[in-house]
């Protein structure tokens, strides 16, 4: 049962650790903020005031200034499984006469998936200055819900086109304002702190191709590890033998011995093995809401505001007859929603030039 007990351990933590990013780096308060809220006013009670402002301040600067921080351990986690999947898993597979296209998947999809990342990361979002103001404000009309006419941004003195936001947190942190890009981004998503830069309407393909492709290295690199393990356990028969339990009586195989006999012949494989596949349900399940609201021409922010509003685009359409707080008026079919995000600044950019 020490293994039992070890393993649900790693897999709290981890599941702990992505609850705190997850929380931390979100913009809405939910039931888990909420939750953790509570749970800091009855800590502040034992927790010394000072350690308390300390730790504000360096989750401050962790989630709401810029910073590579994301950057370099989104680098050392790839670095780190890439590593173990070419020192152990590579090499079992190819002795074991894996296809060679299989096993040189998840390089290829690296490979994008950095391309993807770097464009991603070093695009520009699509910043709102005085000399791009003019064409950006036509782009988008105002749905006199979400976004308003003649609304200025007090921080950029700027009229504010429909469909953008400045990126600023404005926490009013211990009394001084913060933000992370302090601009107006065009068609803004939302601020990924793992590519250090805003999501918006230059760089949104990027990003939608950069989360499909990590999803599917980290979907790929689970089936590979997944299907050597498989024929590791068909070859060594051991489904058909028996083991001493700690009472001394003699038992059949079972899971829980199976997956105890792995993790000690394997430990790092079999911890990948956890960690990818976590991280693929994670991915995945963000993937498809990226692509859902890519599908349906929203944004992130635009959809978190509008829960906001009371009712929700779908709510709207499956019921007609009810009075619609908010609709969404950009949506314009699924192939010209994906062709607005793929070739959107290609028509700015005629737009300017006429």
């Amino acid at each position: 049962m020490e293994f039992v007990t070890l393993f649900g351990i790693y897999l709290c933590s981890v599941l702990a650790a992505i609850a705190l990013l997850g929380l931390c780096s979100g913009r809405k308060e939910g039931f888990l903020a909420r939750s953790t809220s509570s749970a800091s006013q009855v800590l502040s009670f034992v927790i010394p005031t000072q350690l308390q402002r300390a730790t504000q301040r360096a989750l401050h600067r962790l989630f709401h200034t810029r910073s590579c921080l994301f950057v370099g351990l989104h680098v050392a986690l790839q670095a780190a499984v890439y590593g173990e999947y070419t020192w152990e898993v590579f090499v079992y597979c190819w002795e074991l006469q894996f296809p060679l296209l299989l096993l040189l998947l998840p390089y290829l999809l690296l490979a994008g998936n950095v391309g993807c990342f770097v464009l991603c990361s070093r695009a520009n979002p699509g910043i709102i200055t005085k000399s791009n103001h003019a064409s950006l404000v036509k782009v988008y009309a105002y749905d006199g819900v979400l976004f308003q006419k003649g609304i200025v941004c007090p921080a950029c003195n700027l009229e504010k086109p429909a469909r953008s936001k400045h990126c600023s947190k404005n926490l009013n942190f211990l009394d001084k304002p913060n933000s992370l890009c302090s601009v107006c981004v065009h068609r803004f998503d939302h601020h990924c702190v793992w590519v250090n830069n805003c999501i918006g309407a230059f760089n949104a393909r990027y990003f939608l191709l950069y989360l499909l492709t990590l999803t599917a290295t980290a979907a790929a690199m689970t089936t590979i590890t997944t299907a050597f393990l498989v024929q590791v356990v068909l070859l060594s028969n051991v489904m058909e033998g028996r083991y001493i339990d700690d009472e001394g009586r003699e038992r059949a195989v079972d899971v829980l011995f199976l997956i105890q006999h792995l993790f000690m012949t394997f430990p790092r494989i079999v911890f990948m093995l956890g960690f990818v596949t976590l991280l693929t349900l994670i991915l995945g399940a963000y993937s498809c809401f990226t692509l859902c609201l890519a599908l349906t021409n929203q944004t992130s922010n635009e959809w978190c505001k509008s829960r906001r509003c009371g009712v929700s685009p779908q709510l709207t359409a499956l019921s007609p007859s009810r009075k619609a707080v908010y609709r969404n008026i950009y949506s314009k079919g699924v192939w010209m929603n994906l062709k607005e995000i793929f070739m959107l600044a290609t028509a700015v950019e005629r737009k300017k030039k006429t």
